[in-house]
């Protein structure tokens, strides 16, 4: 077996960069580059405030990617988002007119403010990598990455995301709140100039899509593959879930290991890696029943349990 070469420099560089304007969370970015990494996309919930859209910014930048935002508001149409076909009088024809989806790293802030319609538009171009208007199809650039947010609290004035949309993506992640100590560093670091200004990328899209195409020829043992289907065959048949993770998210799970083992500079995926992985893969792919929810259960909790059960492979297997 001929493992793929690790470049775990990559990784610190990427790390490094983002840590100059967002103190203490090099887990989550970690995972997000992974995510990216894997060919995924990625949402991101949390409260106003904890860095969301900073991280996305940080990231289009120090990996080089054009970068978008989008408000996603009640009346953000469709079109909006993946542009539209307008009449040029002097052709007599017409000419489509991209829409921000056309970039390398699209933000859609708060994505569950817009219409059910207007989040379907998504669906196609995360999925295919294309959008198509009027029956003709216009390919996205590549790499290509949707970073959403939503708010996990503020419940007013907004859609839920369908169980198909979620799918779409690879990882839900929460940034969270810093420590006493990172604030207090993050207080000193911002009271002057926003570094993120002053941000510069520290790689290329085309080195991007090489490391996307390396990520891919990761080793993954026979033991491992059992274990990640394991994992998510798990999901569903937990007697207070309706809905468990499908061959989708064992693909997620997989590919989102094999990157975070790259980062590692490892050639090979361990089950450690799957077990960083499963939290931002699976969680957010269960739907509880209603007893669950009477017993306070969270699809963390449940998916704890799930990983806690589940027999893990022997460390000297994943290695052959």
């Amino acid at each position: 077996m001929t493992h793929t070469a690790p470049t775990p420099a990559f990784a610190r560089s990427i790390l490094d960069n983002v840590a100059q304007v967002l103190v203490g969370k090099e887990d989550v970015t970690r995972l997000a580059l992974a995510g990216i990494l894997a060919g995924g996309h990625v949402l991101l919930e949390d409260a106003p405030g904890t860095g969301k859209t900073m991280l996305a910014r940080a990231l289009a930048v120090s990996l080089g990617l054009d970068f978008r935002r989008v408000q996603f508001t009640p009346d953000l149409l469709p079109g909006d988002v993946t542009g539209v076909s307008v009449y040029r009088p002097d052709t007599h024809e017409f000419r489509f007119v991209p829409g921000p989806i056309f970039t390398g790293v699209l933000l859609a802030d708060e994505i569950n403010r817009a219409t059910p319609k207007t989040q379907s538009a998504l669906l196609e171009a995360m999925a295919e990598g294309q959008v198509t208007e009027s029956g003709v199809t216009h390919p996205l650039p590549a790499p290509f990455v949707v970073i959403a947010t939503q708010n996990p609290v503020e419940h007013e004035g907004t859609y839920r995301l369908p169980e198909a949309q979620l799918d779409r993506f690879l990882l839900k992640l929460s940034v969270g709140y810093p420590t006493p100590e990172e604030e207090v560093r993050m207080l000193g670091r911002l009271q002057g100039e926003h570094p993120i200004g002053a941000l510069r990328a520290v790689t290329t899209p085309a080195a991007l899509l090489d490391a996307q195409e390396a990520v891919r020829r990761v080793f993954v043992s026979e033991p491992v593959r059992a274990y990640v289907a394991g994992l998510s065959a798990a999901t569903r048949t937990h007697p207070l879930v309706t809905l468990g993770g499908g061959p989708r998210a064992s693909l997620g799970l997989q590919g989102t290991a094999q990157a975070l083992a790259w980062l590692a500079g490892r050639s090979f995926v361990t089950p450690d890696d799957v077990q960083r992985a499963a939290p931002g893969v699976l969680a957010h792919r269960l739907s509880l029943r209603i007893e669950a929810r009477l017993q306070g259960q969270s699809a963390e909790g449940i998916l704890g349990e799930v990983l806690r059960a589940q027999p893990v492979p022997v460390e000297d297997t994943a290695h052959a």
